[in-house]
């Protein structure tokens, strides 16, 4: 039963905000896809009608969900990124100016230069795996 949308099947407009939030769909699923839903959700951790929400938003608009842990985690990456890359600029300016750079600057810079690559690296995994388990159904295991 579908509750709060236009009368009009075919009509294509916006719903006010109030709209949004009283819209209700309800479904029957077979058991089997029922447990399905239910485990994909988990894996999410997140409610399984949030998990049917956002696949059926992500559908309608072709969009990549990025659940929130997920989110979180790339904005904490970014910070990090963010952060050396402000020790990289400061490096880098004492050695324009002619500085010469002490043997532990230069050791402390190739450790940045490895933390940025593993933060790539990362993030590369970390989208990878995103689109990967809503493709498939299950969240990577090491996420």
């Amino acid at each position: 039963m579908l509750r709060g949308v236009v009368d009009e099947p075919h009509a294509a407009r916006e719903p006010d905000e109030s709209t949004n939030r009283q819209a209700r769909l309800s479904i029957r699923l077979q058991a089997g896809d029922h447990l399905l839903l239910r485990e994909r959700a988990v894996a999410r951790s997140i409610p399984a009608a949030t998990y049917v929400s956002v696949l059926v938003r992500a559908h309608l608009r072709s969009l990549s969900p990025l659940p929130k842990g997920e989110l979180l985690a790339l904005k904490a990456s970014i910070a990090e990124l963010t952060s050396i890359g402000r020790n990289i600029n400061q490096i880098a300016k004492v050695a324009n100016d002619g500085g010469r750079l002490p043997g532990t600057v230069r050791e402390e810079f190739r450790a940045m230069l490895r933390i940025c690559e593993a933060l790539r690296d990362n993030t590369k995994a970390l989208l990878k795996a995103n689109v990967t388990s809503w493709r498939i159904g299950h969240a990577e295991a090491n996420l």
